[in-house]
């Protein structure tokens, strides 16, 4: 068993995964922060990535939103280069460069041409030890941050989830939009935001992950160097465990409503569901793929194909470190609401009860191998999946152990897991023209 980076000594490194094509490999430097390589000598290209064991779900109230707002801030310029020099640098050679905040990290990252990687690094790196957050930047953002709010706001697709999120795990950091709220964003100050960045992005917790044709060895090199005069590598703290589990968060069913006259409802209905380290989540992507993961879904099947209700149907999990989400989404228009709705419980209340059969099982566990096998072509999607491992787990499964936990899911084990899951109580939320939230609950109970 190769040890977790918190057991590894600063300034060693380790193999974590051996392959014909390349070798994934972690090197602890002093200070705590992890370098993660995949090498792909048969590719052209490089993705890297700063991966930070911070999301929205450490923020406080009053920080409400702070992740997210970082995330734009880090762009504005640091030291040595202006917001310009940051976008231009990487676009000159032709790469391509962005960010996400979720939840419980942040992911700044580049995808550049072999060659232009040791700049990726250094920009990147230059982002995260070194940005000044002005007090001019953080109004000007904010401005920038209150428009995506209300880009959300007008998109009641999008908004739904949020919503969702609430009525099912009410008023908890993981419960709350990842982007704050307009009380919150409109009252953040320079010094929230940058006491947050100070506090908060702390080199044991984060991963640099790169992969592509590339050295490990060198990687490190460049990464050290990058660091060089930032404090980054001082230091006896080792890397951070992964985020603990804890106690899974209480939910109770919840029904939220955000009243919209449109042509169109948007509904979420859903339950509470496992943590993103259970061992039951390969049992969980198939019992996905199975109830609205596809064309071939039971609920596009019964929704779309068979009645015309709705365009868009599907189901989804997200799972975090004390806490999962599975909800069915659909999109119909308002008389068509009712009888969506109850599709949609019967298909919940049939998997519950009667399980899955075996035809649907093996097709599904294809549909689920294919998937992680064909996300996984490209140094981008290379390079976020050892990143996101190494910081969410603290290990790393090969393609190989993947698909073998695929093949090894049961239909007893999906029928299980549907049986236990679907026991709770429904939660849901809509975007639509309903004057209370009366036929929401009454569409679930």
């Amino acid at each position: 068993m190769v040890k977790r980076a918190f057991e590894q000594t600063p300034g060693t490194t380790v193999t974590l995964l051996k392959g014909a094509g390349g070798s994934v490999r972690r090197t602890v430097l002093p200070g705590g922060a992890r370098v993660v390589t995949e090498a792909m000598p048969d590719v052209r290209s490089a993705a890297f990535g700063v991966w930070v064991g911070v999301g929205s779900r450490d923020e406080t109230p009053i920080q409400a939103g702070a992740s997210h707002f970082l995330e734009h801030l880090l762009f504005k310029g640091t030291d040595s280069r202006t917001a310009l020099d940051i976008s231009s640098s990487i676009e000159s050679v032709g790469g391509e460069m962005n960010a996400f905040t979720a939840k419980e990290l942040t992911c700044f990252y580049a995808r550049v041409l072999d060659t232009n990687l040791p700049l990726a690094i250094d920009v990147i790196t230059d982002m995260m030890t070194s940005s000044v957050v002005r007090a001019a930047d953080v109004d000007g953002e904010r401005n920038v941050v209150l428009e995506e709010m209300a880009m959300r706001d007008d998109d009641p697709s999008d908004l739904v989830h949020d919503e969702f999120a609430s009525a099912l795990l009410g008023d908890t950091p993981i419960g709350r939009p990842i982007i704050g709220s307009l009380e919150s964003i409109n009252s953040m100050s320079r010094r929230v935001v940058h006491g947050y960045y100070k506090r908060r992005y702390l080199p044991q917790d984060i991963v640099f992950a790169a992969a592509g044709n590339l050295d490990h060895a060198t990687v490190v090199r460049q990464v050290k160097k990058a660091l060089a005069g930032s404090g980054w590598l001082d230091g006896d703290a080792l890397p951070s465990q992964p985020r603990p589990t804890g106690s899974l968060i209480k939910a109770k069913a919840g029904a939220r409503l955000i009243k919209r006259e449109s042509e169109q409802v948007n509904v979420v209905l859903g339950v509470p569901s496992i943590t993103h380290d259970d061992p039951r989540r390969f049992a969980m992507n198939v019992l996905n793929a199975i109830l609205g993961g596809g064309m071939s879904s039971r609920l596009f099947q019964e929704v779309r194909e068979k009645r015309g209700l709705a365009y868009s149907v599907y189901s989804y999990h997200q799972p975090f470190a004390d806490a999962g989400i599975f909800g069915v989404y659909a999109g119909c228009p308002p008389k068509r609401f009712d009888d969506v709705v109850e599709i949609c419980r019967q298909q919940l209340d049939e998997i519950k009860l009667h399980g899955v059969t075996q035809d649907e099982l093996d097709r599904n566990k294809g549909q689920v191998r294919g998937g992680t096998v064909l996300s996984l072509e490209d140094s981008g999607s290379r390079m976020s999946r050892i990143g996101r491992a190494e910081l969410v787990h603290g290990q790393l499964k090969s393609i190989d152990e993947l698909l073998a936990s695929i093949d090894a899911v049961t239909s007893k084990d999906v029928s299980d897991l549907a049986s236990e899951l679907l026991e709770a109580p429904l939660s849901i939320a809509a975007v639509g023209p309903f004057d209370s939230v009366d036929p929401l609950w009454h569409a679930v109970s």
